[in-house]
């Protein structure tokens, strides 16, 4: 093998060593689990709901809600009624 050969290997051995750990994922950051409605409405004023959820309430419903569902899962024990959104306010 000729020495400028060897020469090109060891750059793209030693750029691969580089670049590789920027190619693997990092890990999703979980959603955090507010301790109750006053903390996650400092975040998310109007709650926080799943896709297609509809507020249920004889006024006027809240659409400007937060969709995100792995945000909704953790702090759905917070949706009082049921409707889908947690923490919901006008």
């Amino acid at each position: 093998m000729s020495g400028s050969r060897k020469m090109v290997l060891g750059f793209v051995a030693a750029a691969s060593m580089v670049v590789a750990p920027l190619l693997v994922a990092a890990p999703a950051s979980a959603a955090t689990d507010y301790a109750n409605c006053t903390e996650l409405r400092a975040d998310y004023p109007h709650g926080v709901g799943e896709p297609g959820a509809v507020d249920s309430t004889s006024s006027t419903p809240v659409t400007n809600f937060t969709v995100d569902q792995a945000l909704y899962d953790a702090n759905s024990e917070s949706d009082r009624d049921g409707d889908g959104i947690a923490c919901e306010k006008h």
